[in-house]
């Protein structure tokens, strides 16, 4: 539908409108194509843009409202009761009756513009209604309604009581879980919809990166005493200033704070520090070591509070996550090119080409990516490694076959799952050049050739053949295997 409302924008202001993914509304490519075509055609854009009559010029002028609306309405990633999307949904209805209310004079030309503006107006309100109607966006705020339950319980009521927040492993599995969930909701694309769901967990994982940074308490002796040195109890009263602080953080990140700011926070947090740089820790390793971690755990809580209140979440994950994902893109790339390569010469019955070395070298690039604690990137790595796994494994079983040299004395059962496994290889190939979706015909071929080659191997009887019954236990997991790996291919999960 948002197309229809870009196609209308394109037509009347000559270049298409883009929903807000190329923030620099294009490159100077664009920009040098445009003025080509405003040299090519100058009188027709100034028949277009210089109306005379006063019903074009009024629908000109409401157009050009109309267009500064439009980023806005493409970009909106929030609810019906939001405020921003009252405003917006406020003033396209007042466009809307401005159209309506010009006067044509049963003139065709003017009747079509108007019909044009109209169109136009209307697609922006439903695009903007589907976006904060969309089961997706629905699902999004589920969670995050969830999340902060979660966060008020264990966290905010506590304090509000004067009791101590319950910030433990345990919450950090259920905060784990909720973003998973996030990361499997489907936005079809749509840029609000990602935008929600980006924001949602950006969210999540600073409140995991603060609760998981957490420094315990420690109790450290004196030399040949067993009392507690003097500065340990100086840094165990900071500890519980921090863990109060954190507990404020955490409640602000989920907008369930609102007597605390990130300046008042900061605040609080380098009197603390100043606390630690003055105590007299020298010829102690030991507390040396301890006043160090909960310097450390300052620091990350005010790198989190100065980046909560410039008010912009993509920064806090944006720099790893870019930089992360584009170095599994790079080695997926290096993958994509090894796989053709291996494909293309097996076609032809060509096995000297296996690039193993060089597929554990990626395997061994991909350990390396650092995720950033960020389930998105988590889980386009665990992609790419199964990627580079499923090639290596089809590798394995052509050289296993190739080396083949039955007996006149193999059991025939025996020789039955190797048949089965010589299909899976010719199988396993199409699912490696695949590159469809769910709904063509080929992967549904491909899904129910894979399933018969599972009920061929239910059907082979062992006969008590001890050999038999490993081949066969290993030929079942290697179609499932190819099963699972064809079903990741086509999930159409996205970053």
């Amino acid at each position: 539908m948002c197309a229809n409302v870009f196609g209308v924008l394109k037509s009347l202001f000559g270049k298409p409108f883009d929903g807000g993914k190329r923030m620099d509304h294009g490159g100077p490519q664009q920009h040098q194509q445009h003025q080509q075509h405003q040299q090519q055609y100058p009188m027709q854009q100034q028949q277009m843009y210089q109306p005379q009559h006063p019903a074009m010029m009024r629908l000109y002028e409401i157009q050009k409202e109309v267009a500064s609306l439009g980023p806005q309405v493409c970009t909106f990633s929030g609810l019906q009761n939001d405020r921003d999307y009252k405003r917006l949904e406020r003033e396209l209805t007042r466009l809307l009756l401005e159209v309506d209310q010009v006067d044509t004079e049963g003139r065709g030309e003017l009747q079509g513009a108007r019909k044009r503006a109209a169109q136009e107006v209307e697609g922006l309100l439903r695009y903007l209604e589907e976006n904060a109607t969309h089961p997706s966006r629905l699902a999004i705020e589920g969670l995050s309604v969830q999340a902060r339950q979660l966060v008020d319980e264990r966290v905010v009521a506590p304090q509000r009581c004067g009791g101590v927040a319950e910030i433990n492993d345990e919450l950090v599995d259920e905060l784990q879980e909720i973003t998973l969930k996030l990361t499997q909701i489907k936005t079809e694309g749509r840029v609000p919809l990602r935008k929600a769901r980006y924001r949602a967990l950006t969210r999540l994982c600073a409140i995991q990166d603060v609760i998981e940074g957490r420094t315990e308490q420690q109790t450290l002796s004196l030399p040949l005493s067993g009392e507690t040195h003097e500065a340990v109890h100086r840094i165990n009263q900071v500890m519980a200033k921090v863990s109060m602080v954190r507990s404020q953080l955490v409640a602000l990140l989920m907008g369930l704070s609102g007597r605390d700011s990130c300046a008042h926070l900061s605040r609080v947090l380098m009197e603390m520090q100043v606390e630690l740089d003055a105590l007299d820790v020298s010829g102690n390793a030991a507390i040396r070591n301890y006043r160090k971690q909960v310097v450390e755990e300052i620091n990350g809580l005010l790198k989190h509070l100065d980046l909560e209140g410039e008010g912009d979440d993509t920064r806090r994950y944006d720099l790893a996550q870019n930089n992360s994902i584009r170095e599994i893109e790079a080695l997926r790339a290096q993958v994509h090119h090894l796989r053709e390569g291996i494909l293309r010469h097996c076609a032809v019955g060509d096995l000297s080409f296996r690039p193993k070395a060089e597929l554990q070298s990626l395997l061994t690039h991909l350990d390396q990516v650092d995720t950033a604690k960020n389930p998105c990137i988590r889980e386009a790595r665990r992609r790419a490694v199964l990627e580079v796994q499923a090639i290596i494994t089809f590798l394995d079983l052509c050289e296993a076959l190739a080396r083949r040299q039955p007996g006149p004395a193999e059991h025939p059962s025996h020789r039955a799952v190797w048949l089965v496994l010589r299909s899976l290889s010719d199988l396993q190939a199409q699912v490696l050049g695949f590159d469809g979706k769910r709904a063509d015909k080929s992967y549904k071929i491909l899904e129910e050739l894979l399933t018969k080659q599972l009920l061929a191997l239910d059907a082979v009887d062992p006969q008590g053949d001890d050999e038999t019954k490993v081949a066969r236990k290993q030929a079942v997991k290697f179609a499932q295997n190819i099963l699972t790996y064809l079903d990741m291919k086509t999930d159409e999960w996205e970053y």
